[in-house]
């Protein structure tokens, strides 16, 4: 079954926050985060968080991106368990794709 929601699919490079065992994140482009921004803001909870649904591969899952102001974008956290059934590599690109 698809996901409901606003649909943004993309491509970007994994990255990961501080050393070993720390959080893996992907940055959303600065357009789809704006366009997010620019109508969903109001549904924001707190530290500019945003309920999603987000799917790389095979793999579905839910989540939340939050709006990180230094980098002016959406950050949506990959969790081990998906990293490592999908094989994720950090400085790759991947496809991704976000409903919100």
């Amino acid at each position: 079954m698809e996901p409901t929601g606003l649909k943004y699919a993309f491509k970007s490079k994994p990255w990961q926050y501080g050393g070993a065992g720390s959080w893996t994140f992907i940055s959303l482009p600065n357009s789809i985060a704006k366009e997010i921004r620019s109508h969903l803001k109001s549904e924001e909870e707190g530290w500019g968080r945003l309920k999603a649904t987000a799917r790389i591969g095979k793999t579905t899952w839910k989540t939340a991106i939050w709006f990180d102001t230094k980098m002016n974008t959406y950050l949506l956290p990959l969790k081990a368990e998906v990293r490592k059934k999908e094989s994720v590599e950090t400085d790759k690109n991947l496809s991704v794709t976000v409903w919100i």
